[in-house]
């Protein structure tokens, strides 16, 4: 298979790992990796197809190779998954915290998959529960219903929006997701969420949570603030205030910064501090001995 290349300078300074981290869903994710030279690898289901790139920075040029009918749309939206459509100086300075957090993380930008599909299947399995149950669920459903990667290896293409709608419910219950997840994603295959991203929050199962952690990925929303998390609220009021808070409370902090509150969690989460753990862990469930 012939691969496809381009090699792009991006007119800022980047920090790849920091940009496009968010996106891996667990250190076995099957569709996005870091190989062991730190380059990122990345499977999706795009627009002409199933496609697989690999990207990498030297000197501060953007190497990416890319297979698959769907390597010339990955090679084209390469500047926009990397941060080009995001504007980082949006966020106005004059919060000393803040602006320290900015200052620490050099190269960071809001990058965009602009696959909503394939941010929303995860954020869905994710739901209510603790990332390792969630992720165990998506890497079982992707090896088993997507398919290998082009050019890529031990890498796999997520199913498209009309292949998981075929998934059985023995396998779900395979995954450890509950049924209430099968369903809810089961809904969301019938509407063609490409076309309605600003209406997620419609369909049945979908809440605000989902919704921004959607947009957040699949857009690069400065301002999606996932309310209802488990973690993010006191990650928010430690760094900016050194309290356990709500999320209600978060909101009053975060509103100085509205339209850049994504934004201002995000950098809080790659270079803030880190709250200290207080009370047991939420534990991983498996459901698929029932």
């Amino acid at each position: 298979m012939t691969p496809k290349i381009r090699d792009w300078t991006p007119p800022w300074p980047l920090n790849i790992a920091a940009t496009v981290g968010v996106h891996r869903r667990g250190s076995g994710d099957p569709a996005f990796r870091f190989d062991a030279g730190g380059a990122v690898c990345r499977a999706s289901s795009t627009p002409d197809g199933a496609g697989a790139v690999r990207i990498t920075a030297t000197r501060g040029v953007v190497s990416a190779t890319a297979w698959g009918p769907g390597a010339d749309w990955l090679l084209e939206q390469l500047p926009d998954f990397l941060g080009a459509q995001d504007e980082p100086g949006e966020l106005k300075p004059g919060n000393p915290i803040v602006d320290e957090l900015v200052r620490r993380a050099v190269g960071f930008r809001l990058g965009r998959t602009e696959r909503v599909w394939e941010a929303l299947v995860p954020a869905i399995l994710e739901q209510k529960v603790v990332g390792a149950e969630a992720w165990r669920a998506w890497r079982h459903l992707v090896r088993k219903f997507g398919q290998p990667a082009p050019g890529i290896d031990n890498l796999w293409v997520p199913p498209t929006r009309a292949a998981w709608l075929d998934i059985p419910s023995w396998e779900w219950h395979r995954s450890g997701a509950e049924p209430v997840r099968m369903r809810t994603i089961r809904g969301a295959a019938t509407i063609d969420v490409e076309r309605h991203a600003d209406r997620l929050t419609v369909l049945r199962g979908v809440g605000a949570w989902t919704e921004a952690e959607t947009r957040s990925r699949a857009l690069g929303d400065p301002d999606a603030v996932s309310v209802g998390d488990y973690h993010i609220p006191n990650v928010v009021g430690n760094a900016l205030i050194g309290e356990r808070i709500d999320d209600a409370r978060m909101l009053e902090l975060l509103e100085p910064f509205a339209g850049q509150r994504n934004r201002v969690i995000r950098l809080i989460e790659l270079v803030g501090p880190r709250p200290e753990r207080r009370g047991p862990r939420m534990s991983v469930r498996d459901y698929r001995r029932l």
